[in-house]
């Protein structure tokens, strides 16, 4: 079994393989199709299409999304590298979304599905004037992703696994979630979840404790997430009490930065000071940036400074990632005094 130095990559991620289509909207937008402002709502084709047939007339960005996948990207900007694993179609999102995961500097290895009946997964991502995201999400043939689809050997080359709760949501990638993990612990790799969206945490309540129990060494969640998963509005409680479920976790607060439980032991690390526009991919950004850290050799608490700035620097423009790298600050953040 390698020692971690003696890895060719630092994070091994799995996640749904969306493109994102961004478009800005008004409040009337959202209400005129019913849809929960600030979450994520699942749809059929035609459903998504009627979305983007009153948004023509404007400008939308493309990007190859996924939250897994964001945080990808995130490792690569901040110096790190990684491998990403996720189903995307034999159609024109599809060879954009491969395109665009090498140009970010991230290895693909996933085959694109022979044209079919699904395509390729996609998220329209609504953002309003406050800065709040609303997702509606078509996902395609992500949902077909199978675990003899993922290379196990380039998992051995890893430093850390990297999962999203996403994938809870189809048979398929849910067994190649638990696959991973499983061959993590047998390869010696460390594991980490993210719990992706609340809603998801109270779908699978009894999955998600069981997972973190089991499984992970590693787990990000938001405020939000963290008490529907103890179903307990005590913010404070939460944070305590995950400390008693896994090693290391780290809880996002928004502009409130975040908290490190590390071995029981909760510390709190500020965030910094921005004027949100865009909220999408903050906590994709946040854990990309912490998994940097991790597998650089720093503390959870500098890895999480470094995490909150790339958030920061997220939600201060539209889309869910940065267009280039942070490497000039990256070195005087990470070596600063987390406070």
């Amino acid at each position: 079994m390698k020692a971690d130095k003696q890895r060719t990559f630092d994070v091994f991620g799995v996640g749904n393989a969306l493109v994102d289509i961004l478009a800005q909207v008004n409040e009337t937008f959202i209400g005129m199709f019913g849809l929960k402002k600030g979450g994520m709502m699942l749809m059929d084709a035609p459903e998504q299409g009627q979305i983007l047939q009153h948004l023509e007339s404007q400008s939308l960005q493309l990007a190859s999304g996924g939250s897994a996948a964001n945080t990808m990207v995130a490792i690569a900007q901040s110096g790190g590298n990684g491998v990403y694993c996720g189903q995307v179609a034999h159609d024109l999102h599809g060879e954009f979304y491969r395109r665009d995961m090498q140009r970010a500097g991230i290895l693909f290895p996933v085959e694109l599905a022979p044209e079919a009946a699904l395509p390729t997964g996609t998220c329209v991502v609504l953002t309003t004037p406050d800065a709040e995201r609303t997702m509606c999400t078509h996902l395609g043939i992500s949902t077909s992703l199978q675990e003899d689809a993922i290379d196990w050997s380039l998992l051995a080359e890893c430093r850390l696994s990297y999962v999203e709760g996403y994938l809870w949501d189809a048979p398929g990638p849910r067994a190649a979630c638990v696959a991973t993990f499983e061959q993590s612990r047998r390869l010696g790799v460390r594991t980490a979840f993210t719990f992706s969206d609340a809603f998801l945490v109270d779908r699978f309540p009894d999955d998600f404790q069981r997972i973190v129990r089991e499984y992970c060494d590693i787990v990000f969640c938001n405020a939000d997430e963290i008490r529907r998963y103890f179903k307990d509005e005590s913010l404070e409680t939460c944070v305590r009490r995950i400390g008693d479920q896994v090693e290391l976790a780290f809880v996002t607060n928004s502009e409130n930065g975040c908290f490190v439980v590390e071995r029981g032991t909760v510390h709190h690390v500020s965030g910094f000071p921005v004027w949100a526009i865009d909220t999408v991919g903050a906590g994709d950004a946040f854990a990309g940036g912490t998994l940097y850290g991790l597998t650089h050799g720093y503390s959870p608490q500098q890895a999480a400074r470094w995490g909150n700035y790339l958030a920061s620097r997220v939600v201060a423009k539209i889309g869910p990632r940065l267009a280039e790298s942070s490497l000039p600050e990256r070195d005087e953040i990470l070596s600063s005094q987390p406070n």
